[in-house]
């Protein structure tokens, strides 16, 4: 059965607001990597549209840094899924829209064959930590308190407390530290 792991940057205080969120070289690598060992990536529409088409014209800037272009070439290559009431179409080759039952796509997804699933963003990770359908987690805390933003897991209702078992922790140059939990 296929993993479904939640990856996403936080700030110390929580704020998981792309904008506030410290990044460099070596963070991107780290991603990089985590996105290699999957072959599809589940978001939300306003994620997907962060992503898309910020990294695809990555890949046509001659003048994007090496850790930039290695990033946008492993999110190029991975399926994507959009669950989406609202998006007409999708121009990403890679990217197919999802209208259906969250939990039941997910199910489906996690019994084929292939590689892990990301997830990324807030709405969409925090709908299937609700439904416990999140294998893994995977935070990255830069080292910023934002003080405003939205903040990880405002909201979620879970049915029970969710117990974690941390199974690596790595700290980056910058100060940043890598975090892999898995769900007990």
């Amino acid at each position: 059965m296929r993993n479904v792991i939640y990856a996403i940057n936080i700030t110390l205080d929580g704020c998981c607001d792309h904008t506030k969120q410290y990044v460099d070289e070596e963070l991107l690598a780290y991603w990089t990597d985590l996105t290699r060992e999957a072959d599809l990536q589940i978001f939300g529409r306003k994620t997907w549209q962060l992503m898309v088409p910020y990294w695809p014209d990555v890949l046509k800037d001659p003048s994007a840094s090496k850790a930039d272009t290695e990033f946008a070439r492993a999110f190029d290559s991975t399926g994507k899924i959009v669950f989406s009431r609202s998006l007409e179409r999708a121009e990403d080759k890679n990217t197919r829209i999802v209208r259906g039952n969250l939990r039941d796509e997910v199910l489906k997804l996690k019994q084929q064959p292939g590689k892990n699933i990301l997830a990324g963003g807030v709405d969409i990770p925090s709908q299937l930590v609700e439904l416990g359908l999140v294998d893994e987690f995977r935070f990255v805390i830069g080292p910023v308190v934002a003080g405003e933003g939205r903040r990880l897991f405002d909201g979620v209702n879970l049915p029970k407390k969710l117990q974690l078992k941390l199974a690596e922790s790595k700290i980056l140059k910058s100060g940043c530290v890598a975090l892999r939990y898995f769900k007990q």
